[in-house]
């Protein structure tokens, strides 16, 4: 993490795990002392979302920036003025959670000028039990079709292949074939491995990107 661009944009497909894994991203960096916004600029998705745990983020230190007006009920397809303040603060370290397809990642064409090659991190997490994302191809064209969209690239790839709670190593490996399929055919270095506790302690030290182990923080106990 400590590699990575101050600005860093999180895509990823629909139930790929992009939010929480922005989530889990975010309380990590805010716990080695960096100072965090996280902006949640998913205006496609209305599950999910990383607006929806303000309170437990804000609790970390974690400056939580969304489209939603608190205390009105309303959830607008906009996203505040207030991401600006990150954006051009060098102080904070600010995570972009994008919607999950090209639709979605229209919204960073208004920050463009910020998103100069060398002063950000786009990565994009990649479930392949996703059926959108079971092949090479399927994510390439993920990928490309979000790039044109926004006008912005992606520099790193996310192997976040899970069941949720009934993953096993298994998965993560098929998972990480994958991803190097993917990373050695566009050139995207893999730059994280991703799975819950029991499963990331179990994964092999020499695996390609930095493991990090995920804490289910936004689905419920009964999910």
């Amino acid at each position: 993490m400590l590699n990575d661009k101050r600005i860093r944009v999180i895509i990823g497909h629909y139930g790929s795990g992009k939010t929480e894994f922005s989530i889990n991203y975010a309380i990590n960096l805010a716990k080695s002392g960096q100072k965090v916004a996280l902006a949640d600029l998913d205006i496609a998705n209305p599950y999910f979302r990383s607006r929806e745990k303000s309170e437990f983020l804000e609790s970390h230190g974690i400056l939580v920036l969304s489209s939603y007006i608190k205390g009105s009920g309303i959830d607008l397809p906009s996203i505040s003025a207030d991401i600006l303040g990150p954006l051009q603060n060098e102080d904070y370290d600010l995570i972009m959670d994008i919607g999950g397809d090209s639709a979605g990642a229209r919204v960073l064409g208004r920050y463009n000028e910020y998103l100069v090659p060398g002063k950000y991190d786009m990565f994009c997490v990649v479930n392949a039990n996703r059926p959108e994302t079971q092949t090479e191809a399927g994510v390439i064209y993920h990928i490309e079709a979000i790039e044109k969209a926004s006008g912005v690239k992606v520099t790193g790839l996310i192997n976040n292949t899970h069941l949720l709670k009934h993953t096993v190593v298994e998965d993560v490996l098929r998972g990480l074939s994958l991803c190097k399929k993917v990373s050695n055919t566009l050139n995207i270095p893999i730059k994280y491995t991703c799975a819950i506790e029991n499963v990331a302690k179990r994964l092999p030290d020499d695996m390609e990107g930095q493991i990090i182990s995920i804490r289910m923080i936004m689905r419920e106990d009964w999910m």
